[in-house]
């Protein structure tokens, strides 16, 4: 016979900490605040990106800022390819071209971070769905136990069982997907730690 958990158990992991404490923005679950955008100058002491014209229409400096932006090139490897872009550029026109490569990294990886902020929300509403999912399982489960044996309308232990795994299921993929968060919530900051240091190498050059 299969043995199934205490009511009481039950009732207590559907009322843990994860379910019940609420949170200031229920929609964002991370421990560092929630700003939705960051500004230029909040990494950019240099000159004015709406000045130096489309980084989209100069193809080398598009080019470079897409490669900076990306996670797959190591921050070790921006110098020298930041080098190899001044050492191409006219002179007269290497702080305008270093500022759009700036002005390209900064849209591609705010609109990275804006990607992963919106899936980071998505994912709190949906463990908030299931966290209402599982009380209502507890609720339903606690309901049929205590009804009287002599009550006609009361499921069979074989269907309780049945929602009891239901129930423990669901509280397993609740708790699995509360694990990974601190790991997603630290995603906006490194990305914001990479445009940082970005931005202080295309300075150093200008």
């Amino acid at each position: 016979m299969r043995a199934t958990l205490p009511l009481t158990l039950l009732l207590a992991l559907a009322a843990g900490p994860a379910l019940a404490q609420p949170k200031q923005d229920p929609d964002w679950p991370c421990a560092q605040r929630r700003v939705p955008t960051i500004g230029y100058g909040a990494v950019w002491t240099g000159p004015d990106p709406a000045e130096a014209g489309d980084w989209g229409s100069d193809r080398e400096a598009a080019q470079l800022a897409r490669k900076l932006a990306s996670r797959r090139t190591e921050l070790r490897e921006a110098d020298s390819l930041i080098d190899e872009f001044v050492e191409k550029a006219d002179p007269a026109e290497k702080g305008k071209r270093l500022t759009r490569v700036f002005a390209g990294v900064f849209e591609i990886i705010t609109g990275e971070r804006s990607t992963v902020m919106n899936g980071i929300v998505r994912y709190a509403q949906g463990q908030r769905r299931l966290a209402e999912r599982i009380r209502d399982e507890a609720d339903k489960v606690s309901e049929l136990r205590d009804a009287p044996e002599n009550d006609t309308t009361k499921v069979a232990s074989k269907d309780v069982a049945e929602l009891e795994t239901k129930f423990n299921w669901d509280r397993r993929i609740f708790d699995e997907r509360n694990q990974s968060v601190s790991y997603v919530c630290e995603v906006p900051t490194l990305l914001e730690q990479r445009l940082g240091e970005i931005a202080k190498r295309i300075q150093a050059k200008l």
